[in-house]
């Protein structure tokens, strides 16, 4: 008999089992369960964060703070003020002296530390290279001064003018650099004095709000003009000594134009354009098709010299002077060519990063690669979080401006993936090359085939969010790109490139570079294949930098933790991707100078009108907006109905859309239209929105979006904006655009069938 029957039923029930009436019970059998899982589930997660958050777990987010420092630096709408920024860094350096003792306050202190000191570092750069920007456009302007960098480029040159001497042309500003484009082959060296004519523009605004600041990108190159020359360049004696810093620079340059000149000797046109940037760093010679094509098939990284290279280099010196070591009797055993031929691979991989043009991405991995050799010779294992924390902090603390550039934000996702996915999936394939069916699979190269397609996969998924913001287009194909073609590129063609090149000097490189254009013609073939596949575009609409924070947040999340809380992560990933997918997109689009307008018409495309032949901005919009026309596909007029006065589209939600020539076309646009836009400036009293003059000579480029009767209006210079890339001083008339507007009377108006038909 149990225990309640036998002391009787009064005394079996459980203890107080009706204490306190239903109520009391409700909450035992109902509430108090949870609240026991609650506990539970508490204590399960404050153990998961003791285990994230402990001794060496932080490190690896000191650069993500700092790095966000420098962003919140660059989404400021007036320049800080660098007292204040020292003044703040200071204030949370000295707190977290202060509370170094404690667990909790300590690592927050930090994080807020490292935030501050990046916005620090982000002031104190533009403070350091402070240099005068133009602001309006100035035709034959005399320039004189050193050339310091020269590019080739597929349809002309490039060369960047330290200006000694730069008169004429009203000019607002002095540049102390200017970017000058000329005819293909006029280029002079590096280090040349030269005396030439150029028009000036001011540094490119962003083609359309959100877009990509180039003004931005040329400031902190310290370039304060761009334009082209006129006439001939004069290359004169130089009224003084240009330094030694440019006298190297003009040393290297010309060992790379003399690598460059072998190269494409040997390997002629595209495979030789692709030999010389794997070596030189040069690559703006490649063909647009090509080029295109490797961006679509996910091989573009073999064009930037990053990580890949950076560890191939280093990895085929280390193995050839071990091997070479090894062979001297007594060497092996007693003394430690282990270092020796780290020490090596480092001098190798400096030279590299010298020749290479020593671009960010090329920073990072050389930065990377030196902390794993030195590894070596100290005898630490330096494949780490760690290493890519080192290497990202050291290449912010130099180029701040660096974390908004698309190669730091590929570059260091895919290797912080990469080193995730190392750490976290090698026990699984060491766990199963014990058994004998991993060791058959390895003797056939399974697992390396395996560790590429893994390999191509985690970094693919990794770069595919800035892939899309920066370029608006993803590679489906990537996978399979890179399957094919890697393998070649890593067993032929950079190891015949660095056998060449140490044979130079020997006159017997030749057979060695026509191996490597072989294997480049592989690749190439690859490229263009999968391109051509049936959905090898993956176009992506624009998004804003809010879903690109929250998908970074996600990727840092899931690859720095190592408890069930990095799935975290995943959930952040998901949302970014669901805000991007969502973002909507504008209703018109106006060019900076007004010389065009885009309407998205009933279609869901866009119509657009243009007063000028400059197709820059027009193709920009077409990318942002994931459409594959060019610019100058007739379907981009359909919509569309010009004159001698102007344009005129129908806006899919309703209304007109003008943008008038000249100053006849005002009057029935301002009734009729619900936007009048004009490169001229519009008569007062005018009945519709107007971007005219006035405004786009404030505001740059405007987007606007219709919703209901109102109008969301976007600017890519705000009023309020005064950054050194964009001075208010570059912006005499200040017509500030409102965010909302409301619709116009005028624009309510039907439209009249003849306003649409063309010819009219």
């Amino acid at each position: 008999m149990v225990e309640w029957e036998r002391r009787g039923r009064a005394d079996g029930w459980p203890p107080n089992r009706f204490a306190g009436g239903p109520a009391a019970h409700w909450r035992r059998t109902l509430i108090w369960p949870w609240l026991d899982h609650a506990d539970a589930a508490r204590d399960q997660i404050k153990n998961w964060v003791i285990a994230d958050t402990g001794p060496g777990r932080l490190m690896p987010w000191l650069p993500v703070a700092f790095g966000f420092g420098i962003v919140i630096y660059f989404t400021a709408a007036q320049e800080p003020k660098l007292w204040a920024a020292f003044a703040l860094s200071l204030g949370f350096i000295a707190g977290a002296i202060l509370l170094r003792k404690q667990a909790i306050a300590l690592p927050v202190v930090l994080g807020l530390a490292a935030i501050a000191v990046g916005f620090t570092a982000a002031s104190l750069k533009t403070y350091l290279i402070a240099h005068p920007v133009l602001h309006h456009a100035a035709s034959g302007v005399e320039i004189a001064g050193f050339v310091e960098v020269r590019e080739e480029r597929e349809r002309s040159d490039r060369i960047v003018v330290r200006a000694l001497k730069i008169e004429g042309g009203r000019l607002d500003e002095t540049p102390e650099r200017v970017r000058l484009s000329v005819r293909k082959g006029t280029a002079p060296p590096v280090g040349s004095y030269v005396a030439l004519k150029a028009r000036l523009s001011p540094p490119l605004a962003p083609l359309r709000p959100g877009g990509y600041d180039f003004a931005r990108d040329l400031y902190f190159q310290r370039i304060g003009a761009s334009g082209y020359v006129l006439g001939a360049i004069k290359i004169i004696e130089p009224p003084a000594s240009p330094g030694r810093l440019l006298h190297a620079m003009a040393a290297i340059e010309g060992l790379r134009d003399a690598i460059d000149g072998r190269i494409r000797t040997v390997i002629e046109g595209d495979e030789g354009s692709i030999a010389s940037a794997l070596i030189t760093g040069k690559r703006d010679a490649i063909s647009g098709p090509v080029n295109d094509a490797m961006y679509v098939s996910s091989l573009a990284h073999v064009l930037s010299i990053s990580g890949y290279h950076m560890a191939v280099v280093a990895g085929v010196v280390f193995f050839i002077v071990r091997a070479l070591l090894a062979l001297v009797p007594g060497y092996a055993s007693r003394k430690p060519i282990k270092k020796w031929a780290a020490f090596a691979a480092l001098l190798a991989a400096t030279f590299y990063l010298v020749l290479s043009g020593a671009e960010v991405a090329t920073q990072r991995s050389y930065i990377m690669t030196a902390v794993v050799l030195i590894g070596v010779m100290v005898d630490r294992a330096a494949l780490t979080l760690r290493t890519l924390a080192v290497a990202a902090l050291a290449v912010l603390l130099i180029a701040p401006e660096a974390v908004v550039h698309p190669s730091f934000q590929m570059s260091f996702a895919a290797t912080l993936a990469l080193i995730a996915a190392y750490q976290r999936g090698l026990p699984w394939m060491i766990a199963g090359a014990n058994t004998s069916l991993g060791v058959r699979v390895a003797l056939w190269g399974g697992r390396e085939v395996l560790a590429l397609v893994l390999a191509s996969l985690v970094a693919g998924l990794a770069t595919t969010p800035y892939a899309a913001f920066h370029f608006h287009r993803i590679a489906p194909y990537g996978v399979v790109a890179n399957l094919l073609a890697m393998p070649i590129v890593s067993v032929v063609v950079m190891p015949a490139g660095l056998l060449a090149l140490v044979l130079i000097p020997f006159g017997l490189d030749g057979p060695l570079w026509r191996l490597m254009g072989e294997g480049i013609e592989w690749m190439i073939t690859v490229a263009l294949w999968v391109a051509h596949l049936p959905g090898a575009v993956g176009r992506i609409a624009a998004f804003d930098t809010g879903p690109l924070l929250v998908v970074t947040a996600g990727l840092v999340v899931l690859c720095l933790l190592k408890t069930p809380l990095r799935r975290c992560g995943a959930v952040l990933l998901i949302a970014g991707s669901v805000w991007a997918a969502l973002t909507p997109q504008p209703d018109v689009l106006v060019s900076a100078d007004a010389q065009a307008v885009a309407v998205r018409g009933s279609d869901g495309r866009l119509a657009v009108a243009q007063l000028g032949r400059d197709n820059f901005a027009v193709q920009e919009w077409l990318k942002a907006d994931g459409d594959a026309r060019l610019p100058n596909d007739p379907s981009l007029l359909q919509g569309m109905t010009c004159d001698n006065a102007g344009c005129i589209g129908r806006l899919g939600k309703g209304g007109l859309i003008a943008l008038a020539r000249g100053p006849a076309a005002f009057e029935e646009d301002c009734r009729r239209a619900v936007v009048v836009v004009s490169p001229r400036t519009a008569p007062p009293g005018c009945a519709a929105i107007v971007i005219d003059r006035s405004v786009w000579r404030t505001n740059g480029a405007v987007a606007l979006r219709r919703i209901g009767d109102r109008w969301q209006v976007t600017v890519a210079r705000p009023t309020e904006s005064n950054r050194p890339w964009a001075p208010i001083a570059g912006r005499p008339e200040f017509v500030a655009l409102p965010s909302i507007i409301h619709s116009p009377s005028a624009g309510d108006a039907r439209p009249r069938a003849e306003d649409l038909q063309p010819g009219n």
